[in-house]
């Protein structure tokens, strides 16, 4: 086991065999003659090296010199045994299983110690790792070494190859240079890979992160919506028993009136039908001196009694605290939302295209199909039919709605008011100082710096609300219809103070109080 770990500490990092002609740089790495050298001429064109390694950086091409010891411990380990992992054996030693210690790729045979001394040294006789693929390392169709590699063709190829073959006019040149030129290419393509990796890494942290933000702020928002209602259900419960407290006072107030009455009423109720009674016997009495001597007193002819008035419940001394109690508790709601008040936002007519009505009361911009008069536009106002709001905003989170008309087109947004006033480009959502929601036929599109993107809403709505967060960059667009629905939300970094925007044809928009 631990010859098995030494040996693993002897393989070079970049190729991932037994070092050949080990070399160590500053940082502490070793790597093969070739292939650092390799990675150093591709670093070359950038001016900088570094270690593939740790990527630890040198101001100048680090000298290579070959350790001694190294390559004879990594020449000890380049034999494999027989039996291990890519173990090959001696092909000439017949009378026992030696392990080789390379194998020759002219002679398509193994070579342990002993034999590779006594071995050929001609340049033909290529020797290599021990392999039991020798055959790989042939030309097909000459059974010459393979020696060189066409760039044209991609190709391993032998001499035979270069000279006769198909590749004689192929640039063509050694194995070894065109195997460092790849190494090359594919140490650069490595460190792009590591790169993207990282840059991967980093996107997964922030995207973790962010998921976790918005359930800590989804959590946050939960506890504090759960405690808004809590609130408003126990004021709500304190008004409606004040409010039941007033029916109960009235229904009892009443009800006391009606008893007294009726208590007068049944004693009046009984006396009248004693004289009734007594009435009715003298009646009936055919003894005149009875008749006459009758001391009941009587008035003419009774008439109906007046109808007592007994009073109802007062609505209106119910309605009242009910009233003033929900509207109480809605004031108080509304500040906690941190919502400005919408009904401050008024139309700067100032800024109106001379084919765009405002209203007097600053709210509605309509659109008129010629211009409202001979006078030259002034340097504030817009060549095309669009307004901006005298009030804005450059903090805080301000939500503000209005009501379209049915036909015509439309935009609703936000704008700079450094945003130029004349040209295409003043249009909003065709400059990077504009962001809006469009509206043309039956189809919803929003835009900013030019750019657009249809919405798939495809319902009938009317009333559209605009929310901005100043802090955070977000500016959204809600259409109120049952349920609302999102239908889009910008983000930038906003860096001037956002005026209220409105941009109307053969139509209609009014902001809403």
């Amino acid at each position: 086991m631990a010859s098995a770990d030494l040996q693993e500490e002897l393989n070079c990092s970049i190729c991932l065999n037994v070092f050949t002609d080990p070399v160590v740089l500053r940082c502490g790495h070793s790597f093969c003659m070739d292939c650092i050298k390799g990675v150093l001429d591709s670093q070359e064109r950038s001016g900088t090296y570094s270690c593939p390694e740790c990527r630890e950086h040198f101001l100048e091409r680090p000298a290579l010199h070959i350790i001694i010891a190294l390559r004879n411990i990594a020449g000890h380990f380049s034999i494999v045994p027989e039996g291990e992992v890519g173990g090959i054996s001696c092909t000439y030693c017949i009378h026992s299983s030696v392990p080789a210690a390379k194998s020759c790729v002219h002679c398509e045979a193994s070579l342990c110690v002993d034999h590779l001394r006594v071995h050929v040294k001609s340049p033909e006789h290529v020797l290599i790792e021990p392999t039991s693929s020798l055959d790989t390392r042939k030309c097909p169709a000459h059974k010459r070494i393979l020696e060189y590699y066409c760039y044209k063709d991609s190709a391993c190829i032998c001499v035979s190859c270069r000279l006769t073959g198909n590749h004689e006019e192929h640039d063509v040149g050694p194995l070894k240079e065109a195997s460092t030129k790849k190494l090359a290419k594919l140490m650069k393509h490595l460190q792009g890979l590591i790169s993207r990796k990282k840059e991967s890494e980093i996107r997964i942290q922030s995207l973790r992160d962010h998921k976790t933000k918005v359930e800590e702020s989804a959590t946050d928002i939960t506890k504090r919506v759960v405690n808004l209602f809590k609130e408003i259900k126990g004021k709500l419960d304190v008004v409606e028993q004040t409010v039941l407290s007033e029916v109960t006072r009235q229904k009892e107030e009443v009800s006391l009136v009606v008893t007294d009455l009726l208590y007068h009423l049944e004693l009046e109720k009984d006396s009248l039908t004693k004289k009734i009674l007594h009435f009715q016997t003298l009646c009936s009495e055919t003894d005149p001196l009875i008749i006459l001597q009758d001391k009941e007193t009587f008035q003419g002819n009774p008439g109906k009694g007046a109808q007592p008035y007994v009073g109802n419940l007062d609505e209106g001394l119910i309605s009242l605290p009910l009233l003033k109690g929900v509207t109480h508790i809605m004031s108080q709601i509304k500040e906690s939302i941190s919502l400005k008040p919408q009904s401050k936002i008024l139309l700067d007519e100032g800024t109106a295209g001379s084919s765009v009505i405002v209203s007097k009361d600053m709210k509605m911009a309509s659109f008129v199909s010629r211009e409202r008069n001979g006078a030259p536009l002034t340097i504030n106002q817009f060549n095309s039919p669009q307004v901006l709001s005298d009030t804005n905003f450059s903090s805080g989170r301000r939500y503000w709605e209005v009501e379209t008309s049915k036909i015509g087109t439309f935009k609703i947004g936000m704008a700079y008011p450094s945003i130029i006033r004349r040209g295409e480009g003043s249009l909003f959502g065709h400059n990077e100082k504009s962001w809006c929601l469009r509206k043309f036929k039956s189809e919803y599109f929003v835009l900013h710096a030019g750019k657009q993107l249809q919405i798939p809403f495809k319902e009938s709505s009317q009333n559209f609300g605009v929310y901005l967060d100043y802090e955070a960059g977000r500016l959204s667009f809600y259409a109120l219809c049952d349920p609302i629905k999102l239908l889009h939300t910008f983000t930038a970094t906003f860096t001037e103070p956002l005026h209220a925007a409105i941009s109307v044809y053969n139509g209609f928009v009014k902001i809403m109080s």
